[in-house]
Formats: C-alpha cells, structure tokens, sequence
C-alpha cells in the first residue's frame, strides 16, 4: 500500500527542505522498541540493520521522523564542502518499467506523476548541500535524534568544478570529510556513485582515483568506519579490481545508487527541464532490485574468496518486507530502502513485524 510520501514530489526540494517530511511521517506516532539491540554494524549496536540511505533525507527533521518509524540506520543526505544548488523542479517522478534491465535502459522510459506499485521512480537532484556551516549544525542536531539502538551516518562527496586538476578535486572530497568529521557523526560514507572529472563516468569507475580519495579521507578520518557507496558494475573483473584498490581503506561498501536512463514524457520531450545532462536520470524502486542484489551477491562472493572483512549495504529495490530478508540471504550486512521508505513510513515495523513471525 502506498501512503502519502514523506518527501513531496508536488513541491520544490527546497520547500520540502524547509516544510518536510510530510505525510504518516509526521503523525506523531512513535514506534517504541524494548529490549536490548541486538545487531552490531560498524561497531554500533541497532535493533535491525534497516534503514534509509542518502538521498530522501534532507535534514535533522526527516532524520527524526525515520528513527522515530522505526528505521534504526539513518543517513544524512550528501553534503559537500561548499553550496551547491538542486536541479530544476520537477526532481522526481514515476516511471513504468517492470525490470530495468542494462539493456532496456538504453531505450527512453515515459515518467509521468502516477504512483503505483511496484513503484519505479526517477529522481534527479543533482546532489544539493547547504553551506558547510549550516549543514554541520543541522547534523549536529540530527544525531542527538538518535535512539536506542540507533545510528546517523553522514554522507558527504567532492564537488566537480571548472578546469579542476585531479589533485583539487581528490583535495575537495578530504575537505569534505574533514568537515563532515567535526559534527560528531560516528559512521561516515563517501559517496563514489558521482561524476567524476572529465565526464569519465562515476568516480567508482576510476580505480586510480577511488584509491587515492579513500586513501586521503582514511588519513583525515583516521578509525571512524567508513562506507563507500558505489554504483552498479557490468564488468565482473572491473568491481574484482576496483575491491582489491579500495578494500584497505573501505569499512563497508554500499550497493547500489541508481541505473541511469532516458526519460521522457508522453509526448517523447525530455521530462526533467533544464540541462540537456538530465535526459539521462537515475532510476531507483522495484524496477532495479535485481541490480542491487547481484551486486550483494558478487561483492560477497568477492569477501568470502579474498578474505577481506568489510561489510555489505544492500539497496536498490528494496520497496517490501521479504525484499530486506533475501537481500540478507544475499549477503548483505545490513539494508537500506529509499523509494519504499518514502511511500510507506511503516516500512521498517513490518520488517521486524515478519522477522519475529
């Protein structure tokens, strides 16, 4: 069932910042959990290893409303080292698509504003940040949000930026991470599903690169966990390499971000306005669940074969309750839900409503 969502794609990202969440989020009812938490990841203790990964999250106010429904990991929407503005409404919508393969997603997808299920959507953002001295005291204030049992991780990235030489953009991400460390957070995550310099694709993609970030954010961070958010890897060999130059500085890896594709509006016009870059827009919901748990699988199969200790995020696709226990059964340490959180608030109870059944 498909409740009112909590981030409105009706209004603006920058009213949803300063009126949001919206919806059952905000109903006042609190999800009160007894006993002792039982979980451990990245040495904090959770009552699940369920929650809600960068993206929907736009401040303390969403972080409060998601611990208090019940998902007991929480993060804090990317940030940068300096302000960047969001895309042109609209930034989300519906897309129909059964299963986006890589194959279908050369092909256009119409995206309209009707919402059902299984839900598939588009959202195109642009990664937007405040400046670093108004979203320190907002994270700040969203971990004292925290409960029992609970835990914020704070998501933050480097900034592409005109003529920047590849040392500048390596040097903005461990700014980023500097100042995402003074907050207090305890879990940080670097996001690596971004364009990198020279439109050579996702900084993931870029094995060189990736090792040197990770390398200059571990010195700065020092042993605060680290989780490194890639996106999804065609080539079996390319994510085997990308593993063996990160997995040193890497605490957790989480999988996936989106599949990017075409989309248009009935008429075949390109349906996000603005920059001719957002013909092509990230998918995320039902459609890309298969993406995110071959990528559980594979990155699996890689810590069991290599002996490597870092720990696995699933997320891609994850819009119902048993999606969280076979993306478990997949491998993955712990479980996020972005499309599915935002539709249903009640996500995350009937997870742990069916684990106790």
């Amino acid at each position: 069932m498909l409740h009112k969502p909590f981030y409105d794609p009706q209004k603006s990202y920058e009213d949803n910042y300063d009126s949001g969440p919206f919806g059952t989020f905000i109903d006042g009812r609190i999800f009160n959990q007894t006993g002792e938490p039982n979980n451990v990841f990245l040495g904090q203790k959770v009552y699940l290893p369920f929650g809600i990964p960068a993206g929907p999250i736009l401040n303390s106010n969403f972080v409060k409303s998601s611990f208090e429904k019940g998902f007991d990991l929480v993060v804090y929407k990317t940030v940068r080292s300096l302000y960047y503005p969001c895309h042109p409404f609209p930034n989300v919508l519906s897309v129909d698509v059964d299963q986006l393969t890589l194959e279908r997603a050369k092909q256009p997808l119409i995206a309209d504003t009707t919402y059902k299920e299984p839900l598939s959507i588009t959202n195109s953002f642009g990664v937007p940040s405040k400046e670093p001295a108004v979203w320190q005291e907002d994270v700040k204030k969203a971990i004292s949000y925290e409960g029992k049992g609970q835990a914020l991780i704070l998501s933050f990235m480097g900034t592409v930026k005109e003529h920047q030489t590849e040392k500048e953009f390596i040097d903005d991400f461990v700014l980023a991470a500097r100042l995402s460390l003074e907050t207090g957070a305890k879990l940080l995550e670097v996001n690596l599903s971004c364009p990198n310099i020279g439109n050579e694709g996702l900084v993931c993609y870029n094995d060189t690169v990736s090792e040197k970030v990770l390398k200059g954010i571990k010195k700065t961070i020092g042993d605060i966990p680290l989780i490194v958010k890639i996106g999804y890897f065609d080539d079996g060999d390319k994510l085997k390499g990308f593993i063996k130059q990160t997995a040193p500085y890497a605490d957790a890896y989480s999988a996936i971000n989106t599949i990017a594709a075409p989309v248009v509006d009935k008429n075949g016009e390109q349906a996000l306005p603005g920059n001719p870059v957002r013909f092509r827009s990230g998918i995320c919901g039902a459609s890309i669940k298969w993406a995110g748990l071959d990528m559980v699988k594979r990155l699996n199969r890689i810590r069991s074969d290599s002996n490597y200790s870092y720990r696995i995020i699933g997320v891609g696709g994850i819009t119902q309750p048993e999606d969280y226990f076979e993306a478990r059964n997949a491998g993955a340490d712990a479980v996020m839900s972005a499309t599915g959180a935002m539709w249903n608030p009640f996500l995350a109870q009937e997870v742990k409503t069916l684990k106790k059944s």
